[in-house]
């Protein structure tokens, strides 16, 4: 999968940042924020891959870096609580079989290009849309003014085919990226995983903590997260799995200040990663949370934790993905 970076009207190499060409071949395209890619998203993304593959056209998603939400709420930096962080999506995109992944620098400059001129200067000239792919609740242009309409109205006139997806239904409601968020602020993990069709993920740069952990025989990887804006589920002790080079490792993570050893701590994401041992210093993580084990607790001593902390144990290695 190729990645570039449209940077007001250049496109630039993701990895590199160095200007690149880009050829707008014939594609079938589809557009959105993907915030968690859960599977009304995949749907989404499987129904544009199909159209691709159906009329020999290169698949292309359009994404947005940051979410636009945050550029638009000027008020919040973290104005979305995200469900994934850039390079997490873009993981989760490389195992798609997408061929391109065009991601927009979001800014109010490009906020404020009507619907109509997007559609024609980026999914037709930039990129040669013969097919667009949405969702039925797609909006996009200043202010969502963009619709089915006008992508059926411009399509007829630029000459692109569209299809629109309708919504997913998982346990009786509709999927979406709020449902998910509500869940996981509930510790609803298992429904959460549900509807994005895959565990949701932590992940971070494992960093030194205080070693209490060691001290009382659970040593655990702190992670330092690259987006403050990632959403964490409510505080709690999790069953999780991370992998550590090319072996999958039950782990128990635990979110949260640690009222027992901290008064008025900062939030904390740290894991004792089971039957693993070895230094993890400056490693990147990605553990995927399995199910929730129990609240966030204040004990009366070190051993009352200690013992709990057995117990939990015993639990996550219990969850299977």
């Amino acid at each position: 999968m190729r990645v570039v970076v449209l940077q007001g009207d250049t496109i630039l190499d993701s990895a590199t940042g160095v200007p690149v060409e880009l050829k707008a071949e014939p594609s079938a395209v589809t557009i959105g924020s993907f915030d968690g890619l859960h599977v009304g998203h995949r749907k989404i993304i499987g129904s544009m891959i199909g159209h691709a593959r159906e009329l020999g056209l290169r698949s292309v998603v359009v994404t947005f870096e940051p979410h636009p939400r945050i550029v638009l709420d000027g008020s919040d930096r973290c104005a979305v609580r995200l469900l994934s962080t850039f390079e997490e999506k873009v993981s989760q995109f490389r195992a798609m079989s997408i061929d391109l992944l065009f991601v927009v620098r979001f800014d109010r400059k490009f906020a404020s290009k009507s619907s109509e001129a997007f559609i024609r200067e980026v999914l037709v000239q930039r990129l040669g849309a013969r097919h667009v792919t949405v969702g039925y609740d797609h909006g996009f242009g200043s202010k969502r003014s963009g619709s089915e309409e006008t992508l059926l109205t411009l399509g007829a006139e630029c000459g692109f085919s569209v299809d629109v997806v309708g919504e997913v239904i998982v346990a009786g409601s509709p999927v979406s990226s709020t449902r998910i968020r509500h869940l996981l602020d509930a510790a609803e993990i298992r429904q959460a995983n549900e509807c994005l069709g895959a565990p949701f993920a932590i992940s971070g740069t494992v960093v030194e903590g205080d070693r209490l952990g060691r001290s009382i025989g659970f040593p655990t990887a702190n992670l330092s997260l690259p987006d403050g804006c990632k959403m964490l589920p409510a505080h709690g002790v999790y069953a999780a799995s991370v992998e550590v080079d090319g072996k999958e490792y039950p782990a128990m993570m635990n979110i949260g200040r640690r009222p027992t050893v901290a008064e008025d701590g900062e939030v904390r994401v740290e894991a004792h990663i089971i039957g693993f041992s070895g230094d993890l210093y400056g490693r990147f993580l990605i553990l995927r949370l399995l199910g929730f084990i129990r609240a966030e607790k204040r004990f009366g001593s070190i051993d009352e934790l200690r013992a709990q902390l057995e117990l939990d144990k015993k639990e996550a290695r219990l969850y299977k993905k």
